[in-house]
């Protein structure tokens, strides 16, 4: 892809030294030309990078309203909400909806971006957090940008621009607000060692979830050695590692660290040799009193770990996650958790870009957040508010 003007067919045309009705002729496959003549104008246009106008190939019956969206997985409740939102809101419109998957592959997504601007989707809708580098910097510039000579629109749906100016429609939801909330909900309840249990560098929406968490600890009048972060990063078996490490280790890493569960273990170990006679990882204390997981699933790992260990959630340990997937209210016991929403965000993420096309580009849209309480939160144990061991 280029992100130069959009190159015309007269430019193919003079390129391959033909008419513009024989480039025509080429392009549509529906009459024949001999194959050298073929060869010369589809040279020219991989060349030049051409691509046909979606808006004159409508005209001709030729083109199709259609939107894509490109999610990291669809097995994903979160992704697989968004994407069902961009499809019925597509549908409603009379639009078609294209779904592919990455697997967190640039190069894939590079690829498919290329494969729609090429059938010509009037929309490319690119779909969660990212690790924000300078690499994704350029690379969705460079999208928006040949997007936009192609006659189509780039649309990044719950992940931010990483520069105002580049043509691109920002569609997402408060992950800071909904942090500090459900963080602010735990300290409420009288819980002041919280582990942060998910986080991933880099990654935008986690690291706006942390900075809420971080910000909760410091409205409550907590110094910045009460944050501790684990990052584990998402998924279930994510979260059932981590908390299994950390509930091995007796607690949460040193004040003010940010640390993996194996950092977690490797110190309790340390601390054990050194003072034969203490607690082992399988028999330590837990000092934490509540976990906020980064997103339900690893929520749902957590839960596990705990039980697992003979614990109680909330008797022992409260647990709070992110997103509100249609399972949290099944879990055992039902997840107190933010909504998010997914569905809905899929469905501005169409909407706003069809209803005003030409002020969309650039545009930054924030939907909000709320807290759903149900079950997995109680007041910490009796003198354990600040920390105090309860035996695992």
């Amino acid at each position: 892809m280029t992100s130069k003007g959009r190159v015309t067919i007269r430019e193919v045309a003079e390129r391959a030294g033909v008419s513009m009705a024989t480039v025509s002729r080429v392009l549509s496959g529906n009459h024949p030309v001999p194959a050298s003549t073929g060869a010369r104008v589809l040279r020219a246009a991989r060349d030049l990078d051409y691509v046909a106008n979606a808006h004159a190939r409508a005209l001709v019956g030729g083109g199709r309203r259609m939107v894509a969206v490109v999610l990291r997985q669809v097995t994903s409740p979160f992704y697989a909400q968004v994407a069902e939102g961009v499809e019925a809101e597509a549908a409603a419109r009379g639009w078609l909806c294209l779904v592919g998957t990455t697997g967190g592959d640039p190069g894939r997504e590079l690829e498919f971006v290329q494969l729609m601007r090429e059938e010509g989707a009037r929309l490319v809708i690119l779909v969660g957090g990212v690790v924000e580098d300078d690499a994704y910097r350029e690379r969705v510039a460079h999208y928006a940008q040949a997007l936009a000579s192609a006659g189509a629109r780039l649309v990044l749906c719950g992940r931010p621009a990483p520069d105002p100016d580049i043509p691109a429609l920002v569609v997402e939801f408060d992950n800071e607000a909904g942090a500090r909330a459900i963080t602010g909900h735990l300290l409420s309840a009288g819980h002041r060692r919280i582990v942060f249990l998910g986080g991933l560098p880099g990654n935008t929406a986690l690291d706006a979830r942390v900075a809420g968490y971080r910000a909760a600890l410091a409205e409550h009048g907590l110094g910045p050695e009460a944050a501790h972060v684990v990052d584990c990063g998402l998924g279930r078996a994510a979260g059932h590692r981590a908390m299994t490490e950390l509930l091995k280790a007796g607690g949460v890493p040193g004040p003010g660290d940010t640390a993996t569960p194996e950092t977690a273990t490797s110190d309790t170990a340390t601390r054990d040799a050194a003072n034969p006679g203490t607690a082992t990882p399988d028999t330590a204390p837990a000092r934490f009193t509540a976990v906020f997981a980064g997103d339900d699933m690893v929520a749902a790992g957590a839960l596990r770990a705990i039980a697992d260990a003979g614990l109680r959630v909330p008797q022992d340990i409260s647990v709070v996650g992110y997103n509100d997937i249609p399972l949290a209210e099944d879990f055992n016991p039902p997840l107190t958790t933010v909504r998010t929403p997914a569905e809905e965000l899929g469905r501005a993420a169409v909407r706003i870009a069809l209803r005003d096309p030409e002020h969309a580009a650039g545009a930054h849209h924030l939907l909000g957040t709320h807290i759903v309480v149900r079950d997995s939160v109680q007041p910490p144990p009796p003198g354990r508010e600040d920390g105090g061991s309860t035996p695992v």
